[in-house]
């Protein structure tokens, strides 16, 4: 009986020929990423306990990608805490402000995190790991454990395959897809359950970059998967290679592999999606909203934040200004990104259109720690979800929609369908 792919990671990492679902390992990771929201109460947690080494610093990485720029003082506090930590625990891989960037994303840029690998994370979007063809497992608070002791017991998920038929069509992007993939499953078109399971897209999926994937790693992570995995094409094997800080060796599921459910899915239809305000799940055709107003737009986050993400909203801004009455905020997913958009002349285009950059992180996704809305407030963006008060005001509306939808709709004021703009 063949395995998955991710079972195929457990199993090489935990020293075993095979595991099955529900199976309990202990995998030795590559890496541990611990963002900076959680570093105080890991450290506070291993100082009651006298535990004052970790088992692995050199295989720690911290990140500064959520609370980047300090709007209070207890976001400084926060930060004053851990780049001490970081110092009595030895860690050296400490990616602090304007050093890395968005942590589920800077570590696929630069050769960090490779296919075939695995890390613990205390945060669940790293299922972005899957968009490169690695298993990133999130921890929660209990991040602590591995800290302390190099590793922790993972009940192997079961995975489920959903096969893309069709290539998308001109102005339809990969977040559209995936919010379209949500709201299949809600409705229960889609017969299979991400909760705890393993999402593995197969299918015609040489249509999708690395910035492609990782967006198609987003919406099901919003809808319960603990895992999202795309065999790594050969494109994205050359993007590896190229910028590999170790050896490496990619996974592919066995043609045998066992799948608790399978579905196919026709992607040469769709229309550019909207999520409406309340979940990914809830998204329509964009032409169902078309026209209405808004006074808030982000382009930015885990699931849309890489530099061809920058690309397409710059395409869109370029030669136009933002709306009067509409703040545009872009966050670039990581410092190399950001330095890229500015040699090439990328990020003078979003000035001159009147957008607001944000330092390379997660933004206003991130809770609003900045760029957030006023009550009553209508916003487009890319965040990973738009649950209600995600940008601050519990009664704003908002929705989300891809990059270049959200440009568009930044533009004109009202969500406009990004076709509808000659480039």
């Amino acid at each position: 009986m063949g395995l998955t792919a991710v079972e195929k990671v457990l199993a090489a990492k935990s020293g075993e020929a095979s595991v099955r679902p529900g199976e309990v390992v202990y995998p030795d990771p590559d890496f541990v990423m611990i963002h900076d929201g959680v570093v105080m109460g890991a450290k506070q947690e291993l100082d009651a306990l006298g535990i004052d080494r970790l088992a692995a610093p050199e295989k720690v990485v911290m990140v500064t990608d959520h609370d980047v720029i300090y709007g209070s003082a207890r976001a400084a506090e926060r930060g004053a805490f851990n780049r001490k930590a970081a110092a009595q625990w030895g860690v050296t891989n400490f990616f602090d402000v304007g050093r890395g960037g968005h942590g589920h994303i800077f570590p696929m840029e630069t050769g960090m995190l490779l296919p075939g690998m695995f890390y613990f994370d205390n945060d669940r979007h790293a299922t972005n790991a899957g968009a490169i063809g690695a298993f990133g497992f999130r921890m929660g608070a209990e991040i602590s454990r591995v800290l302390a002791t190099g590793t922790n017991w993972v009940m192997v998920p079961r995975s489920v395959r959903l096969t893309i038929r069709g290539k998308l069509g001109p102005g339809v992007y990969a977040r559209d897809l995936g919010f379209h993939i949500a709201t299949l499953l809600r409705k229960g078109a889609l017969r299979m359950d991400l909760d705890y399971r393993v999402l593995e897209y197969a299918g015609e999926l040489d249509q999708f970059d690395l910035a492609a994937r990782a967006a198609l790693c987003s919406s099901p992570t919003e809808m319960g998967a603990y895992g999202v995995f795309f065999p790594p094409s050969e494109a994205i094997l050359a993007h590896a290679r190229a910028r590999a800080q170790r050896p490496f060796t990619s996974v592919y599921p066995d043609p045998g592999a066992q799948y608790e459910a399978e579905a196919e899915l026709d992607a040469s239809g769709l229309e550019p999606q909207i999520a409406l305000p309340g979940g990914v799940q809830n998204a329509v055709d964009l032409s169902q909203v078309a026209g209405a107003h808004i006074d808030h737009a982000f382009i930015g986050s885990c699931g849309s934040g890489m530099y061809e993400d920058m690309l397409e909203a710059a395409r869109m801004l370029k030669g136009r200004t933002v709306a009067r009455g509409v703040r545009l905020f872009i966050a670039p997913g990581s410092e190399q990104s950001m330095k890229r958009l500015a040699a090439e002349g990328v990020i003078q285009i979003f000035l001159e259109a009147g957008a607001v950059m944000l330092p390379a992180g997660c933004g206003p996704c991130n809770d609003a720690v900045v760029g957030p809305v006023h009550s009553g407030e209508v916003s487009i963006s890319t965040a990973a979800n738009n649950n209600y008060g995600r940008f601050g005001a519990k009664d704003a509306e908002l929705y989300l929609g891809s990059p270049a939808t959200v440009a568009a709709s930044a533009i004109a004021g009202r969500i406009t369908d990004p076709r509808s703009m000659k480039i």
